[in-house]
C-alpha cells in the first residue's frame, strides 16, 4: 500500500498539468477516462514493453486492490501489455525487490505502470488516480520499499491518519472489488487501442494528440 495520494510528493517528468488525474471509480465513464489517461501517458511509439506491476496482498482487504486487478487482467488475457502481481502470485513487501529485478531481466527496459492501494482523505475514498512518476509502496505503513513505475495508478480505499494497518484490515471488500473492476476495465480498453490509439473514438483534442 502506498502513502495516501493526497499527501504524495512526486516529481513530475511529464506535463505538470497532467501530473495527477482523479477519476471517481463508479462514474459511468470511469473506465473510459482511465483508458484515455493511460494512452496519453504511455509512449505511443516505443519498443519498450509495457508492464503493469500490481502491488499488494490478499491478506489485507484494503491492500488487495493490486492483486485483484492483476487477476482480472490475467483472466482477460491482454494482447498489448504484460501483467505481474495476482492473487495467486502477489507482489508485496517481502518479494517486491526480487520481482522488480526479475521483471527487468525478462523485459528489456520496460515501461512500468505501478498499481497500488492508498489511504487518503475521506472525501477521496473511491477515487482512482493516474499520476506521473513511481508509486511508493509501504509509505502509508512506514516501510522502505523500492519505488515502482514510470507512471502509477492508485486507488484510495480508505481514510488515512490513524492506525493505517487496522484501517486496511477493515476496508470493505465490496469497494475494493468495484475499484479493481474499473481499473482492470480501463486497462483492457487501453490494451485494445494500443498501439493503434484510436483518437477519434475517445474524442481527444488536436492538442492532446500532438502532446
Amino acid at each position: 500500500m502506498c502513502q495516501g495520494v493526497d499527501g504524495m510528493n512526486l516529481k513530475t517528468s511529464f506535463f505538470d498539468r497532467r501530473s495527477k488525474v482523479s477519476i471517481v471509480h463508479d462514474d459511468s465513464n470511469a473506465a473510459e477516462q482511465l483508458a484515455r489517461e493511460l494512452l496519453l501517458n504511455i509512449p505511443s511509439v516505443t519498443r519498450r514493453p509495457i508492464v503493469f506491476v500490481c502491488i499488494g496482498t490478499d491478506r489485507s482487504t484494503g491492500d488487495s486492490l493490486g492483486p485483484l486487478v492483476g487477476s482480472i487482467l490475467e483472466e482477460k488475457g491482454l494482447q498489448s501489455f504484460y501483467v505481474y502481481g495476482t492473487l495467486d502470485e502477489p507482489i508485496h513487501a517481502v518479494n517486491l525487490a526480487d520481482k522488480l529485478r526479475e521483471i527487468n531481466t525478462i523485459h528489456a527496459n520496460p515501461y512500468i505502470i505501478g498499481i497500488d492501494a492508498c489511504l487518503g482523505r475521506i472525501k477521496s475514498v473511491g477515487v482512482i488516480q493516474v499520476g506521473n512518476g513511481p508509486v511508493k509502496p509501504g509509505a502509508g505503513v512506514n516501510k522502505e520499499l523500492p519505488a515502482v513505475g514510470d507512471i502509477h495508478i492508485t486507488g484510495i480505499v480508505n481514510v488515512s491518519g490513524f492506525m493505517e494497518f487496522f484501517v486496511l484490515q477493515n476496508t470493505r471488500l465490496n469497494l475494493v472489488m468495484r475499484m479493481a473492476k474499473t481499473i482492470a476495465s480501463g486497462i483492457v480498453q487501453a490494451s485494445e487501442l494500443y498501439p493503434k490509439q484510436n483518437w477519434a473514438e475517445l474524442n481527444w483534442t488536436e492538442e492532446e494528440k500532438t502532446n
